[in-house]
């Protein structure tokens, strides 16, 4: 039986917040600030309510480079509230460098070249995501400076679906024993693919004995920031994708604050969902009060209190339809002004009635969507400058939108191919495109390409392309040089079979009647890739067919040939053909030889941690 004094000992108070996104709209003379002075709150709320470690769930940066102005206020901060005296009550009882993406391998509290008494764990989300040719993150930078923990890092390779092992933080106080498992932002199709497939994601758990709990006796948390599921399975990821043995899921990258703990039925964890700290994009679900999330936990148990962000500023949301509204005329467009103007006095009278006594008054967001339905439309700007000094968006006040069922109407109406919807306008992805045009991949990854052009559009990442292909490349060279061991009964026939058709296949002029997913890479290491039709990456049959017309029956005999070459070898993944090293078939000895080098010597878990299956 514990004493009051060490229950006391063993709770541990943990402050969650998410998408933080520092520096966004520092260029806006009346917002600049708001991320700053709403994440210098977070983390004086953490020093009042003495926490034992605040814990952020991605984003903590609006760019993923951000501003030196944004680094050095950020920085400004952690210093004045993370370096002090105060003693840190817990330990980190895991091997720390698999986990913790540092050079030091350590939290940073125990480094003693620096006093750190408010730890402060994150992962990395989407906007702030490791990218360039060493993927490296702003976290990075942070860490490298000792002032918080990054954790949840992964790097997946450039093809294929991927393979990833979450390294969770072992967590001791007193007699509390918490799991903490970090998986930053990956792409959602891909994680999806991840999930989906058997032991593609590896969760470490620990070890019993010596002194640590049984399996039950351990509290799990996971902190994700993905999309949550919402329609088709692809544009987000499910909760019962993940594994049943958490406790709690703290999930970031939406912005919706919905932090109060909800069971997710049939597997046995809640889930938590703090939103954003600002708003970053003015729509209803940003409206709602934001907060943060203090949870105690002792044993297995665990207590959560939400404590409202006070300095967030105010925002005000409407929706209005102006065909139901009685004082407007649709052929007065007085009418409609006035309509609107007086919603926004409601508006901004709210907003002042709701604002924070004590505080520096801010001046309010304030949002109108406007339904226009049977109506024209009014300038949205001219609108906004009556209320230059009174709101802090008049630039963006009306969104107008049509009705889905009256714009469906409207525009099989209107014929007119001159004229573009901006709301029709969607991402083009590479898939996409490749799917139109029935291209057949070899070397690159569509996956991997869809990755690199987010990274170059969004993320700024100049060498995005470049370390794909330089990473495809080094890929298909490392399978070419070392076969699976499956693949050693190919006989030199069969290469001698691919080489010929391939060598030959220009003098014939049958290059023109392929298709084009054939890839010639034009790189310092020239690659030569098989110009025939294969299936795309998938998990279907290859096809055993070859075109009559084209080859005759001798070529129809030997296509076949070629086709059971790759059935062996692309027994990990995809074919990826480097010409070049099939210039001399290998012997059976050398075979033997590479086969003994591959074989990895049986070792143990990296700290001894397994992994648990239910």
């Amino acid at each position: 039986m514990l004493s009051r004094e060490e229950e006391r000992a063993s709770i541990l108070r943990i402050l969650v917040a998410t998408d933080c996104h520092l520096g966004y709209l520092e260029k806006d003379e009346v917002r600049r600030f708001d991320s700053f002075e709403t994440f210098e709150e977070i983390c004086s709320l953490a020093e009042k309510n003495k926490v034992d470690f605040l814990l952020l769930g991605g984003d903590l940066f609006h760019e993923s480079k951000p501003s030196n102005s944004t680094l050095v206020k950020t920085i400004e901060i952690l210093r004045l509230y993370c370096m002090n005296d105060r003693p840190v009550q817990f330990q980190v009882i895991s091997d720390q460098a698999a986990s913790l993406q540092n050079r030091f391998g350590q939290v940073n509290y125990e480094d003693q070249n620096y006093n750190i008494g408010l730890p402060i764990f994150t992962i990395h989300g989407n906007h702030d995501d490791p990218a360039g040719v060493d993927n490296v993150s702003s976290n990075d930078i942070l860490s490298a400076g000792n002032l918080l923990n990054y954790f949840g890092k992964t790097d997946l390779g450039c093809t294929g679906v991927g393979k990833v092992t979450v390294y969770p933080v072992f967590i001791r106080k007193g007699e509390t024993y918490v799991a903490l498992y970090g998986l930053g932002n990956i792409r959602d199709e891909r994680l999806n693919r991840m999930l989906h497939e058997p032991h593609a994601v590896k969760w470490v758990q620990p070890e019993t004995g010596d002194g640590t709990p049984a399996y039950d006796d351990w509290f799990n948390i996971l902190v994700i920031h993905q999309n949550r599921t919402k329609g088709s399975p692809r544009n987000g990821i499910s909760e019962l994708l993940l594994p049943r043995f958490l406790d709690l899921v703290i999930w970031g990258h939406e912005h919706e604050c919905l932090i109060d703990p909800k069971e997710v039925p049939g597997m046995g964890f809640h889930v938590t969902q703090p939103g954003s700290s600002i708003a970053t994009s003015l729509i209803d679900a940003e409206a709602k009060p934001k907060h943060v999330l203090l949870m105690e936990i002792k044993g297995t148990q665990y207590r959560p209190t939400k404590i409202p962000l006070q300095s967030v500023r105010p925002f005000e949301y409407a929706e209005v339809v102006l065909e139901d509204q009685v004082d407007v005329d649709p052929s007065d467009e007085a009418t409609i002004h006035a309509h609107l103007h007086q919603i926004m006095s409601n508006l901004i009278e709210k907003a002042r009635e709701s604002a924070v006594t004590g505080l520096m008054h801010k001046l309010p967001l304030v949002r109108i969507k406007v339904d226009y339905s049977g109506f024209s439309t009014i300038n949205s700007k001219q609108f906004g400058q009556k209320y230059v000094g009174k709101v802090a968006n008049p630039q963006d006040i009306l969104l107008f939108k049509k009705s889905g069922k009256r714009c469906k109407i409207t525009q099989e109406s209107t014929n007119s191919p001159g004229e573009v919807d901006m709301n029709e306008l969607n991402q083009q992805t590479i898939e996409a495109l490749i799917s139109e045009t029935n291209l057949q991949m070899e070397i690159l990854s569509v996956h991997d390409l869809n990755s690199a052009l987010h990274d170059f559009v969004n993320e700024d990442d100049k060498s995005a392309f470049h370390s794909c292909l330089q990473q495809s490349i080094e890929e298909a060279r490392n399978k070419l040089t070392t076969a699976p061991e499956d693949s050693t009964d190919i006989d030199e026939q069969q290469i001698s079979c691919v080489l010929d058709q391939n060598t030959q296949a220009p003098e014939k002029g049958t290059t023109a009647k392929r298709r084009t997913g054939s890839l010639n890479l034009q790189t310092t290491d020239t690659l030569s890739v098989f110009e025939e039709p294969r299936a795309l990456e998938s998990d279907d049959e290859p096809v055993e067919s070859s075109d009559v017309e084209e080859s005759g029956g001798s070529s129809q005999q030997a296509g076949r040939k070629r086709r059971a070459a790759p059935a062996a070898a692309a027994a990990g993944g995809r074919r990826k053909t480097d010409l070049a090293s099939f210039q001399r078939a290998p012997t059976k000895e050398e075979d033997a030889d590479a086969a003994k080098k591959r074989r990895a010597p049986v070792a143990a878990g990296r700290y001894g941690a397994v992994i648990r299956r239910r």
